[in-house]
């Protein structure tokens, strides 16, 4: 299903945006050396009760995991990429730790996602990573004009992560969101310019490049949701959700402030 929201839909998606936006500025203010994954996730389900909104995680049972995932955010540490199923684990310094969170509030769902190092002093392959996705999320919501199609998105953001070296995967990309978290179309991260479904004002599309060091293939965590690096080598990954408006895409998911 691909869904075009009305112009009071998109008010209320701006609203969920926000409220992902500044809940993921938050956790990213209070995690520390120490800090324990299951206290960020508690930290998250306090906030989004807080503000009146859904999550679209705990209850989340698609064909790929083992479900319902039960938990509030994704906390992938590491050689971990996706689907991050938070558990009993303190944080040190150094790890590299991405955080993904959809939530939906008044019937209309936002998704986005944030690469950082815990603590001080990352390491350079860590930060030019890490810059490599948000690069090639600017380079893919650039190209999000009502007149591109959906190829045209996915060609921007690969040929950023191509240019810089990393192998992209294409089992796992974007998709479209609104009502519901996941919906058509699926937006890969490289594609053929030209291709795929037009882009019309209203459509709402969560975008997000993510790579691994020195390989495309990832494996599967016992807990049948963390998906790794097949080789043990870092991740990152970088989302925001955009709207398709007539001047072209519309951030959403930005931090405005904190949730505190």
């Amino acid at each position: 299903m691909t869904e075009i929201l009305s112009p009071s839909q998109l008010v209320r998606a701006r609203e969920s945006g926000r409220l992902v936006g500044g809940i993921l500025q938050t956790l990213r203010d209070r995690v520390r050396p120490g800090t324990n994954l299951l206290d960020i996730d508690g930290w998250t389900r306090d906030m989004i009760v807080d503000a009146g909104a859904e999550s679209c995680y705990v209850d989340y049972a698609p064909s790929f995991g083992s479900g319902p995932f039960g938990h509030y955010i994704c906390t992938s540490v590491n050689d971990a990429v996706l689907h991050g199923l938070p558990h009993d684990q303190r944080l040190v310094e150094g790890d590299l730790l991405t955080l993904d969170l959809a939530v939906s509030l008044n019937g209309i769902a936002a998704d986005a996602a944030i690469s950082f190092v815990v603590g001080g002093n990352p390491a350079p392959e860590d930060e030019r990573m890490i810059a490599t996705t948000e690069r090639a999320l600017a380079a893919g919501i650039a190209a999000a004009s009502p007149k591109a199609r959906i190829g045209d998105i996915s060609h921007a953001m690969g040929a950023v992560l191509k240019e810089a070296g990393y192998p992209i995967n294409m089992e796992f990309g974007g998709h479209g969101i609104g009502t519901t978290m996941h919906q058509d179309p699926h937006v890969a991260n490289d594609g053929r310019p030209g291709r795929g479904q037009k882009l019309r004002p209203g459509l709402l599309l969560a975008l997000e490049p993510w790579v691994m060091v020195d390989t495309d293939q990832l494996a599967g965590d016992p807990d049948g949701w963390t998906l790794r690096s097949a080789t043990g080598c870092r991740t990152a990954h970088s989302e925001h959700t955009v709207a398709i408006t007539d001047r072209g895409a519309e951030i959403l998911t930005l931090p405005s402030m904190t949730q505190d």
